[in-house]
């Protein structure tokens, strides 16, 4: 009980939960289409995933400003690559959040004369920017966390017999590859913050990419996606031990 009372006292929480609920309703929304529902079903399926957007956009106002002190905080990293990642990823997280704001005050009505598509197109663009250089980030933690598991297991010479046992070139190359599969899902397994946020981020790329136009996928895929990432995030609020740090 406690977990959930500290989760619901947040609104980054609540926000995640409204982002959970809106891409819960594209995701139905297109399985209603699919199946041939009528037309006011849709509707309202479509009319209350854009309230649950635009409650989501009122919940996010000033959190640009939370980015920009994260990436403050970021600049201080010993490690170059863990400090360029981190600190731009925050700092095209505060430029998205910023468009965001600007969205809501033209649909909310407070400034009509917003151009609706150029901001979201600008919006998407500092998400996509965002989401690539967290992608980096896991890369580069993922690549170091091989290399010690790696660096642990040739220590120990738990792989050399089954290299040792293939004959062909073909054999070797096959081997080779099951081993850092392998070892790919030992470390995944071993670090699920990393797991979590690599999942999420992966899931999170398709939406802006579809919104850009970058690569299309289907509403359906893109409510799965975010819903998945959503229910993730949703996760690491419940447990901060599942949160990636820093």
């Amino acid at each position: 009980m406690e977990p959930w009372v500290r989760f619901s006292a947040q609104s980054h929480a609540r926000e995640r939960l409204l982002r959970a609920a809106q891409y819960a309703c594209a995701l139905a929304a297109d399985a209603l289409r699919r199946n041939g529902a009528s037309a006011a079903a849709l509707e309202s399926v479509r009319r209350l995933e854009a309230h649950l957007g635009l409650g989501r956009k009122l919940l996010r106002l000033g959190s640009s400003a939370e980015a920009v002190e994260a990436a403050k905080r970021a600049m201080h990293l010993s490690d170059t690559v863990l400090r360029f990642c981190v600190t731009l990823g925050h700092l095209n997280r505060a430029l998205y959040l910023a468009c965001d704001n600007v969205l809501w005050a033209g649909k909310s009505g407070l400034v009509p004369s917003v151009e609706q598509e150029k901001w979201s197109h600008r919006s998407f663009r500092y998400f996509l920017f965002s989401l690539v250089l967290n992608l980096g980030r896991d890369a580069y933690e993922l690549r170091i966390l091989l290399e010690r598991e790696a660096g642990g297991k040739r220590a120990k010479g738990g792989d050399g017999a089954l290299q040792a046992r293939a004959d062909s070139r073909l054999q070797r190359l096959g081997l080779r590859l099951q081993l850092q599969l392998r070892l790919l899902l030992r470390v995944l397994r071993r670090n699920p913050p990393l797991l979590l946020d690599l999942v999420r981020n992966l899931c999170d790329l398709f939406i802006p990419l579809d919104k850009l136009g970058l690569y299309r996928s289907s509403p359906g895929f893109v409510g799965l996606c975010g819903l998945t990432s959503s229910v993730l995030s949703i996760l690491t609020i419940l447990h901060p031990w599942l949160k990636l740090k820093p």
